[in-house]
C-alpha cells in the first residue's frame, strides 16, 4: 500500500487515511485496532473489492487497485483468497460445490479443482459434510468449509477478516494453522483480529488507530 486513502462517502471523513506499508510474502500479518479503525475495509481494498480515493494498493509492485472493473475482477480470482468472519458460503450451493467455484474463474481445470477440493474437505475434517448445504452445518464447520473454499486455488495472498472471532477453541485452532501454513508456502496471509493473543503470534503486526 502506497499512500492509501479511503472514504465511504465523497468528501467524507477517512477510514483509512495516508496509509504506506509492505506485507511480507511467506509470512502471516496481524492487522489489529479498536473497531471503527478500518481492519476490514482495509482488507477489502487490499483483495480490490474497493477502490480507494488516492494512492494504490500494489501487487509486486505492479500498482492494481486502478484497473479497469473486469481487470480487477481477473486478478482477484486467480490471486486472492478471502476468509469472512461469518463464513459467507452461498446458502444454495453444498458445501463441497461452494469450495470448488471458489477456484472455478482461476483458470484451473475442473478435474484438478475437485481434486483439490475434496482434498482440503478431507484435510479440515468436513468432508461428510460435502453433501450439505450451509444451513445444515454449524458454524466452525461452515467457517471450515469457508477457508477450503480461499484456499483451493493456491492463491498468493490470503485473507482474513476475524476468520476465527466466531468460533471455538478447537475450531479457531485449525483455521489458524491453515493459515499459517499457508505463509508458510509462500503466500502473504493478512488478518484481521481484535484478538491480542492470535496476533502476539502472527510474524508480523500493523496497528490501525
Amino acid at each position: 500500500m502506497d499512500g492509501l486513502s479511503f472514504a465511504y462517502r465523497r468528501g467524507g471523513e477517512r477510514v483509512i487515511d495516508g496509509l504506506t506499508h509492505r506485507f511480507s510474502a511467506g509470512a502471516v500479518s496481524a492487522v489489529t485496532g479498536p473497531s471503527g479503525c478500518g481492519k476490514s475495509t482495509l482488507l477489502y481494498l487490499l483483495a480490490l473489492m474497493l477502490t480507494p480515493q488516492q494512492g494504490a494498493v500494489t501487487y509486486d509492485d505492479r500498482s492494481v487497485s486502478l484497473l479497469a472493473d473486469g481487470q480487477r475482477s481477473r486478478l482477484r480470482a486467480a490471486t486472492v483468497g478471502f476468509v469472512f468472519q461469518d463464513a459467507v458460503l452461498d446458502p444454495s450451493r453444498t458445501a463441497a460445490t461452494n469450495v470448488f467455484e471458489g477456484g472455478l474463474y482461476a483458470g484451473i481445470p475442473s478435474a484438478v479443482l475437485r481434486r483439490r477440493s475434496e482434498g482440503l474437505l478431507e484435510r479440515f475434517g468436513v468432508r461428510h459434510r460435502a453433501a450439505h448445504r450451509p444451513g445444515e452445518v454449524s458454524g466452525g464447520q461452515a467457517q471450515r468449509v469457508a477457508l477450503c473454499r480461499a484456499l483451493v486455488k493456491g492463491p498468493p495472498l490470503v485473507l482474513g477478516d476475524e476468520p476465527t472471532g466466531n468460533l471455538d477453541r478447537d475450531s479457531a485452532a485449525v483455521v489458524w494453522e491453515a493459515l499459517k501454513a499457508a505463509a508458510g508456502q509462500g503466500a502473504t496471509v493478512v488478518v484481521a483480529t481484535h484478538d491480542l493473543d492470535l496476533a502476539a503470534r502472527a510474524d508480523e503486526r500493523l496497528e490501525l488507530r
